[in-house]
């Protein structure tokens, strides 16, 4: 009768080794796995920040040239209104050196 029992609490030792072994396996199976997860996690991550950054910059330099597009027009439209003053005050200014010279005035 001892022996019988030593033999089920051998056995029954054994299987708690065998449980034991199972859950530890397992368990590290349960670890690599989340490890390979974080790390495909951070591959898509850093994917992702890089083309989020060239998103923003295509934004940007789009902004940019629409920004300089507008400032050239806006420099051309300066640029003729103040030629067509300078030709019109040049055309006044000979008007009145001439004026001034033969003498003949306004009315």
């Amino acid at each position: 009768m001892a022996d019988e029992t030593l033999k089920r609490l051998l056995n029954a030792e054994m299987e708690a080794e065998r449980i034991v072994a199972r859950a530890d396996d397992e368990r590290q199976a349960i670890v690599e796995q989340a490890k390979r997860d974080a790390r495909a996690e951070e591959q898509q991550y850093a994917a992702r920040i890089t083309e989020l950054r060239a998103s923003f910059r295509a934004q940007a330099e789009q902004r940019a040239q629409q920004t300089i597009t507008a400032m050239q027009r806006r420099c051309q439209e300066q640029e003729l209104a103040l030629r067509s003053s300078a030709k019109l005050r040049e055309k006044l200014a000979l008007t009145e050196a001439i004026a001034l010279v033969t003498g003949v005035q306004k009315l």
